[in-house]
């Protein structure tokens, strides 16, 4: 049994039911597990390691629900920096028919180094294809060392060119293979306990790449596993179109058709969803993984994100992937949750007087992440709950002068990598430098394979 204390935080954030922030805070750790939070001078005087933290605002670890670490191998592709979605799709759809398990496995490690330094302690990734012998076993070996909680979300694609999807016949997999693999991942790699650090979450792409047949079959395996479910659903009106024409049905009609409503489900973006839909997925607990960065990337449009929350909808943040976002900087997307939300409120305040605040944004990326990916270990610092948090140094340059209010300023300056994070009780970041891995050379070695697959 190994003990950890954290004290003498200028503030600690612990977004726990009565969102309590303590001055002069800590907290105290057995073996991962929080035993006590409250000010320094109520916790015990020693532990096995002692962090003090004067100087510096800890949060719990922030939490991202969507993304797609491959992409890191194309970002800015010319080609597709000025396109919409399905124009962005179809650009780079050839390219990554060409990854590898090398490509598969360092844009892994890439990612999820990027997403640790900026405060991620729990992520879930969406890999949807497979070429050239790719597994998930890819992703898994590339997060060795990270240190990072990993929700693998085993994504699909069967619906081709062929037969009125969008992507190439080559990047699409058969239903009956989709079941078996996805059946072996779920034996070989996921951990239902309290604490996990790995998890499956059954992931078909989205209505434009996968048959409603191939959707209900990955509802009920998902739920004879006891699984969560994850798609992309109503991003653009591209998609809507696409979803009337072949189906007859809008994305959360067809959603509702195929069983893909509950607290088991989330859906990525989410933005042209009208007021009785969202109210249909509030009562069902479905949760939403907003993506602001890539929404506005793609031109895609303002997610309803204060009446998905007036609804009880689960709201947690996504950074998506790297070449619709071009970075994996989850405390970036937190504050670039808040200031979307205010433009979407322009012109007219006096119809939306209430602006997203920066705590209502930074509860997005703790305890809402947690929400929408079913996990009630983590998203706080409380009792009972995993020793999962961040700090960041108020010392700092971007930092000047913001102390009226420490906390607001994490998110109203100039968004930073973090100094410490912290993992079950065990460091992932100290002094903004990772602790499992030595970045060079992997940076060398995704940057030659990603120079070779878009040659």
């Amino acid at each position: 049994m190994t003990t950890l204390l954290i004290k003498n935080a200028t503030v600690l954030v612990t977004m726990d039911g009565d969102r309590r922030e303590i001055s002069g805070g800590g907290l105290f750790a057995r073996d991962g597990w929080i035993e006590q939070v409250g000010t320094s001078d109520e916790l015990p005087d020693s532990a096995d390691e002692v962090v003090d933290l004067f100087g510096h605002v800890v949060l719990p670890g922030m939490v991202n629900t969507h993304h797609h670490l491959y992409q890191t191998l194309t970002r800015a592709v010319p080609a597709a920096q000025d396109a919409g979605l399905f124009g962005w799709l179809t650009t780079l759809y050839p390219i990554w028919a060409r990854m590898t398990p090398d490509h598969v496995r360092v844009s892994t490690t890439i990612g999820l180094a990027e997403l640790a330094l900026s405060g991620c302690t729990t992520t879930s990734d969406h890999l949807y294809l497979y070429p050239n012998g790719s597994r998930v076993d890819d992703q898994v070996e590339g997060a060795d060392g990270v240190g990072i909680r990993f929700h693998i979300a085993r994504g699909s694609m069967s619906l081709g060119e062929s037969d009125g999807g969008l992507p190439p016949d080559s990047v699409v997999e058969s239903e009956a293979d989709i079941l078996t693999d996805t059946e072996r991942v779920i034996s070989e790699f996921h951990d239902p306990e309290p604490g996990a650090h790995t998890r499956i979450v059954v992931a078909p792409c989205s209505p434009f790449s996968v048959t409603p047949s191939g959707m209900e079959e990955a509802a009920a395996l998902a739920r004879e596993h006891g699984l969560q479910l994850h798609t992309h659903l109503a991003e653009t009106m591209d998609e809507e179109a696409f979803c009337i024409e072949q189906f007859g049905l809008r994305p959360v009609e067809l959603a509702e058709s195929v069983n893909w409503m509950g607290p088991d489900v989330w859906f990525a973006h989410s933005v042209f969803i009208n007021d009785a839909e969202i109210s249909r997925m509030g009562e069902a607990g479905t949760g939403v993984a907003h993506c602001p960065t890539s929404n506005m990337r793609l031109a895609s449009g303002i997610a309803p994100i204060a009446a998905y929350r007036a609804a009880g909808v689960n709201v947690g943040l996504g950074v998506d992937g790297s070449a619709s976002n071009d970075g994996s900087h989850l405390l970036a997307e937190a504050r670039q949750a808040m200031l979307l939300a205010r433009l979407g409120a322009a012109p007219d305040l006096a119809r939306s007087p209430d602006l997203m605040t920066a705590r209502t944004a930074l509860e997005l990326a703790t305890r809402g992440g947690a929400a929408v990916l079913g996990r009630d270990d983590i998203g706080s610092l409380e009792v009972g709950k995993a020793a999962d948090f961040i700090a960041l140094d108020l010392n700092r340059l971007e930092y000047a002068g913001a102390h009226h209010d420490p906390v607001g300023a994490i998110l109203f300056c100039a968004p930073t990598n973090v100094d410490h994070s912290y993992v079950h009780g065990r460091a992932v970041v100290l002094d903004r430098e990772l602790v499992g891995i030595e970045l060079p050379p992997v940076i060398e070695q995704h940057n030659r394979l990603a120079a070779a697959l878009t040659a």
